[in-house]
């Protein structure tokens, strides 16, 4: 599972670095105030990177958890 999150930060990693590159100075509207594209997508992307480390922590708090019962069990 540790590989497979370093793959999916590295693809977060390279999504913003093309979002960077390729937005520009595109911007829209919101309220009374202009936002920029590229940061719209970084606090996106941020979000989604965010999300994918807390099912990593919950899928190792769970994994520590079986690994203890399966211990318990075996001594029983």
């Amino acid at each position: 599972m540790t590989s497979r999150l370093i793959w999916a930060m590295i693809a977060y990693a390279v999504l913003a670095a093309l979002a960077g590159y390729t937005l520009g100075d595109a911007s829209f509207v919101v309220g009374q105030s202009r936002v920029e594209m590229r940061l719209a997508v970084w606090i996106m992307l941020g979000g989604f990177a965010l999300k994918t480390l807390i099912a990593w922590g919950r899928y190792r708090a769970e994994a520590s958890e079986d690994a203890e019962r399966e211990r318990e069990n075996h001594l029983e």
